[in-house]
């Protein structure tokens, strides 16, 4: 938390990745910017992160952040701008902006298709018993990742706070999950932990999974659903296209996952507008 006479904050002090993420705040907003921006420099940090209003968009700018990305309805219906500011050349630069335009170019360009499910696999929610297979097979899928999924104390952990992780196995194996982060505030829910093993990727396990975990969000009430995936990723990204999640655009060098930072774009979904 960050705070001061003239606002308050929720402040994420992310050392993994190297950067400063406000993820709500109230109060005069440029002197939080102010202070955020010399938050991120004492900590060595090179890129500071906020979940903006609109009513703020003009401060930001003014305090040199940038538009990256937007998650719709994410303030109980109010759309949340994602601003960014750099404090390094080395953070803010990227060479593959361009090839990752052309991916979501060819995914807008693929028909969408009937999703039919092979009866080879069972689905169900994880519950606590299964961390540790599901540690398994994130270390299995990802070599690094922003979050401690590698640690089943920490999924566990996860699930007490309210995180849903489905899964899906054949046999005693776990083969491929997805879980759903609620924010309980906002009851927004970002789609996440997506994993699945490469030799069964053509199965289309992923899409199966994040259509149970919205039908869950949507019996909680939770219905702007949203997903922060690799830039580099065909896969995931036709994933959420094909599931009709809206592309709103692309966080440079945003977080570690395999061996280094990497562009995320962000898609997102009102998962009323089905029901």
């Amino acid at each position: 938390m960050l705070s001061k006479k003239d606002y308050r904050a929720e402040a994420v002090l992310d050392y993994f990745n190297k950067r400063l993420r406000i993820d709500d705040y109230r109060g005069k907003t440029d002197s939080l910017l102010k202070d955020a921006s010399k938050l991120a420099s004492d900590n060595r940090f090179t890129k500071v992160i906020v979940k903006g209003k609109a009513c703020d968009i003009t401060n930001l700018l003014k305090e040199q952040f940038q538009l990256e990305a937007i998650i719709k309805n994410y303030f109980h219906g109010e759309d949340a701008y994602f601003f960014t500011k750099y404090l390094s050349e080395a953070r803010r630069k990227t060479d593959s902006w361009t090839k990752q335009d052309s991916i979501i170019t060819s995914i807008y360009e693929k028909k969408k298709t009937v999703h039919l499910q092979s009866g080879e696999f069972g689905f169900r929610a994880a519950d606590e018993l299964d961390a540790k297979k599901l540690s398994e097979l994130y270390r299995a899928v990802f070599e690094v990742y922003p979050t401690p999924l590698h640690s089943s104390d920490y999924i566990q952990k996860t699930m007490r706070e309210g995180t849903i992780y489905y899964l899906a196995e054949k046999g005693n194996t776990i083969v491929s999950a997805a879980s759903a982060e609620i924010n309980a505030v906002y009851n927004n829910a970002e789609i996440t932990d997506c994993a699945t093993l490469p030799e069964v990727r053509k199965h289309k396990l992923m899409r199966s999974l994040i259509l149970l975990l919205e039908q869950k969000l949507c019996d909680q009430g939770v219905f702007c659903a949203y997903s922060i995936a690799r830039a580099e990723s065909f896969g995931m990204n036709a994933v959420l296209h094909q599931l009709d999640y809206e592309y709103t655009g692309r966080l440079t060098n945003n977080c570690v996952i395999s061996t280094d930072l990497e562009n995320m774009n962000v898609w997102c979904k009102d998962l009323s507008a089905g029901n």
